[in-house]
């Protein structure tokens, strides 16, 4: 019976990470695909890929970041869909870091907006230290994917007669 409870409890963190971390990029999505004008502005204030990599990036990002939201929103390749995420969410630190160390004054952009902003206006510790946040959600999700309320999870259940992820 303990270990039942267990499980359940993990369960529900796990479903607390996958929710939230979609919530992250469903929203980063949205507010991208929005204003693609801007997102372009944002990819490229960070000075490391060409105009048409800009372009092509500024483009795709949106619309990636809502695909990996509603996966997860409803529970489909948990734990492919947070491999990704930690790839991306790796990429970001990185892309900020960058910025950061070559003295660049940019808004990271990854909720919208970004850009150029004035000398000390950047927030480059706090940038960071969010999506460390959302790779430990994601990392969470890729040790342990099991969640409630997940498709795949009444897929495998329906399908085969064995529960899993």
């Amino acid at each position: 019976m303990r270990q039942v409870t267990g499980g359940r409890v993990l369960d529900g963190i796990g479903t607390l990470a996958r929710l939230g971390l979609a919530a992250v990029w469903l929203v980063s999505g949205l507010l991208k695909a929005m204003d693609p004008a801007q997102t372009y502005v944002a990819v490229r204030a960070y000075d490391v890929l060409s105009r048409p990599l800009v372009s092509v990036v500024a483009g795709i990002l949106p619309w990636f970041e809502l695909a990996l939201g509603l996966l997860l929103l409803v529970g489909i390749g948990t734990r492919a869909v947070a491999v990704l995420s930690a790839g991306v969410l790796l990429v970001f630190i990185a892309g900020v870091t960058q910025a950061w160390v070559r003295g660049l004054s940019i808004d990271c952009g990854c909720f919208g907006g970004g850009g150029a902003v004035a000398p000390g206006q950047t927030q480059y510790v706090q940038e960071i230290l969010r999506d460390v946040g959302f790779l430990a959600l994601a990392i969470w999700l890729i040790v342990r994917p099991q969640t409630l309320f997940a498709a795949e999870r009444r897929l495998v259940t329906s399908g085969s007669g064995i529960e899993g992820n």
